[in-house]
Formats: C-alpha cells, sequence, structure tokens
C-alpha cells in the first residue's frame, strides 16, 4: 500500500526558503520515481520537477530552475523538496506522486498512479 504524505508548508516571506519533504511507509521506495506538482488558487495543477527512484536524475521545471532542489534519501523513504529564492507566485498546494516501478520521472500528470494530499505554502510579498 503507498500512502504518500506531504510535510513542510508553511508561510515565508518572499526571498525565504522552505524544505518540503514527502514520506511513504511502504518497503518499496526506492523502486519509485517521485514527482512534485503543485495548484495554485484557481489554477490548473503544474508539474513542479521529478527525481528517478534512486535519485541519480532530476528534472524540474523551467518556473523553478535554479531555485528549487530534489534529493531523496531512500534509507529513510524521503524526497525533499528545496525551495529557495521564493516569490509570492509560488503560493500553491504541493503535491507529491509516484511512479511505481520506475527508474525515471515524468512531468506528464497522468503518469502518476499515487499521490499525496498535499501541503500549502504561502509567500508573502
Amino acid at each position: 500500500q503507498v500512502q504518500l504524505e506531504e510535510s513542510g508548508g508553511g508561510l515565508v516571506q518572499a526571498g525565504g526558503s522552505l524544505r518540503l519533504s514527502c514520506t511513504d511507509s511502504g518497503q518499496t521506495f526506492s523502486s519509485y520515481a517521485i514527482g512534485w506538482f503543485r495548484q495554485a488558487p484557481g489554477k490548473e495543477r503544474e508539474f513542479v520537477g521529478t527525481i528517478s527512484s534512486q535519485g541519480t536524475m532530476t528534472y524540474t521545471s523551467d518556473s523553478v530552475k535554479g531555485r528549487f532542489n530534489i534529493s531523496r534519501d531512500n534509507a529513510r523513504n524521503i524526497v525533499s523538496l528545496q525551495m529557495n529564492s521564493l516569490k509570492p507566485e509560488d503560493t500553491a498546494v504541493y503535491f507529491c506522486a509516484a511512479i511505481l516501478s520506475a527508474f525515471y520521472g515524468s512531468p506528464v500528470e497522468s503518469e502518476y498512479r499515487y499521490w499525496g494530499q498535499g501541503t500549502q505554502v504561502i509567500v508573502s510579498s
């Protein structure tokens, strides 16, 4: 059973940083590629970034490239999204999602089968 859970959201001033975590209690976490998505009020959910199952490959969207970094610790079943130089337009609910038995992640939302409930990030100007 895959149960993803995000944490680490909150309120931060523009220019600040937050670190989001995505965890799962399953024993096959190291076989999941993990993606991060976000949904701002009144907008569609958008891709933020992804990390391969072994953490050797990451890819982030142009909107966060150079500011956000994704990493993972499979021994602790954690994927982290480090968000730096935050902007008000980064305000959204952030979700992590998993593609099971996949080395590579994907920017395509429909390829992810399991989703967390999301964590709210608010960036004030």
